[in-house]
């Protein structure tokens, strides 16, 4: 075999290798679904974007567990809890796309079910203030990996950008729950987990 063919040949194997590679489902590999156009899921993605200009509204984690595959989150309807993948994906209306943490920080991830675990069964945090009672999607992976500062918490905000007003949606949802609205208080949410640098973008999630 020529050299140029030889050259030619190793790089289709290391192409392959590497799309089978990153094809290939992980512990640890985090699921960000796609917002959609109405109701508390467009709310979400008007005020928490970010330079990346993603769309995202919920981010679940995956558990390998020998040959079952596992989904973790926290959900609005049943709280924090842990699924099979095929049933999550089932659940969702939207697409879903896939985060890696790079390879210096998967460490992080076996220390992280230890205090996922401690997590499970608590309800949903509908006010999205810190507690320690209940858990919204991105507060969960949060604290997952808060020991090793994967993720950073930001001051929220419910402004309307467009408008530099609350968004209605927003104002109609923490007057039904009898409280202030949040402006300003620490959190986190889909788009700004998915900025971290510490992050690998797969694309999009075909399962």
């Amino acid at each position: 075999m020529k050299k140029g063919n030889i050259t030619f040949f190793c790089g289709l194997l290391l192409l392959a290798y590497s799309c089978s590679d990153r094809n290939e489902i992980r512990d640890g590999d985090l699921l960000f679904v796609a917002a959609e156009d109405y109701g508390l899921s467009s709310a979400i993605n008007r005020v928490t974007q970010t330079a990346l200009k993603t769309d995202y509204v919920h981010v679940a984690i995956i558990q390998v567990d020998a040959d079952t595959i596992w989904v973790l989150d926290a959900s609005p309807e049943e709280g924090t809890r842990k699924i099979l993948l095929p049933d999550f994906r089932d659940e969702q209306e939207s697409d879903i796309y896939r985060y890696r943490l790079k390879d210096e920080y998967t460490g992080s991830i076996k220390k992280g079910w230890a205090l996922a675990e401690e997590m499970l069964g608590k309800p949903y945090n509908f006010s999205y203030v810190w507690n320690d009672s209940s858990h919204y999607c991105s507060e969960f992976i949060y604290r997952m990996f808060e020991n090793d500062s994967i993720f950073e918490l930001n001051p929220m905000t419910f402004l309307n950008p467009e408008t530099g007003e609350f968004d209605d949606t927003w104002v109609a949802h923490y007057d039904s729950l009898g409280v202030a609205i949040p402006e300003g208080k620490p959190g986190c949410n889909p788009n700004g987990l998915a900025a971290s640098d510490k992050l690998e973008f797969l694309g999009r999630f075909h399962f």
